[in-house]
């Protein structure tokens, strides 16, 4: 069964801090959206530059305020493989379903060290594990070979999320695994589709922070094989694409478009990511309201 997950936004006060309320607002926004998971302290979530008590805290206060309304996963990739083991069993211990690790990244790892990063990490958790396949982030990609041989070492090894541009490379690890419950998601909003097509799960959809319903309505239309609304919501999805390429982290921009419809919170992001030009925002929030406005007209059919 396909699901949509949310790379929830991490919100900051004026003083780089987390801030709990805003966090929980956007919370709540997103379970009122429909998306079936959230993912915490995922890219989106701008996990590189906090530190591992500020992570826990995070975590915990998403367990608190969730209150079992939501699937609650975390992202515990760390630069530290000490660290990157803590945080995966602090996540489990408080009740969080699996977690996602991106290798360390930097150094670009080879596939032999890949695996053993991988191995090591889940021989020392007691949770479920999906790796995070981000080349473009990390300076490494995860080939299907390479999968395939830390899947077969490690039964708590369930699933991954996919973000690489191109989305055969998800489909050609699905083949090596050959296993029905491996939880294989698209990174890329756009690859919802292909990703379910291929025999995946979904998507892990930075954009669903902003349009929530859009992205539960996809899901929706594809458990009921409802295929004309399917491909007329995807095609909503195609259309706002181009906001990913207003900055490197869109988080910023995210934040502000959460604001645009109506969700106040702060929307400061890391340094040095502190402001968008009015010309990139006016026509991101055109995209919005047109995206919207189709919305509304294909729910009204």
């Amino acid at each position: 069964m396909c699901k949509i997950i949310t790379p929830s936004v991490t919100i900051f006060d004026e003083n780089d801090h987390v801030d709990i309320d805003g966090n929980q607002k956007v919370i709540d926004f997103l379970i009122a959206g429909g998306v079936d998971g959230i993912l915490a302290l995922g890219s989106t979530g701008e996990f590189t530059n906090m530190s591992l008590a500020e992570r826990k805290a995070l975590l915990s206060m998403y367990v608190k305020h969730t209150n079992g309304r939501v699937e609650l996963y975390a992202g515990t990739g760390c630069l530290d493989v000490a660290e990157t083991i803590e945080l995966t069993n602090y996540a489990s211990e408080i009740g969080y379903q699996g977690v996602f690790i991106i290798g360390p990244y930097y150094y670009g790892l080879n596939p032999d060290r890949l695996f053993e990063y991988y191995d090591e990490v889940a021989k020392s958790v007691k949770c479920n594990i999906h790796l995070y396949n981000y080349p473009e982030r990390s300076g490494h990609s995860l080939d299907a070979e390479t999968v395939k041989r830390i899947v077969a070492a490690n039964i708590n090894v369930v699933g991954m999320k996919d973000s690489i541009m191109i989305p055969a490379h998800s489909n050609e690890i699905i083949l090596a695994i050959n296993k029905k419950d491996f939880q294989m998601y698209s990174g890329f909003d756009d690859q919802f589709l292909y990703n379910i097509a291929a025999g995946g799960c979904g998507g892990i959809c930075g954009l669903s922070n902003i349009v929530p319903e859009i992205f539960s309505s996809l899901v929706d239309a594809c458990r009921k094989k409802d295929f004309d609304k399917t491909f007329q919501l995807s095609n909503l999805i195609h259309g706002l694409m181009p906001i990913y390429s207003l900055d490197s982290n869109p988080s910023l921009i995210i934040k502000t478009l959460m604001n645009y419809r109506g969700v106040n919170v702060n929307k400061k992001s890391i340094f040095p990511f502190t402001d968008i030009s009015d010309e990139k925002l006016t026509y991101a929030k055109k995209l919005i309201d047109q995206v919207l406005a189709r919305y509304n007209w294909i729910c009204q059919e």
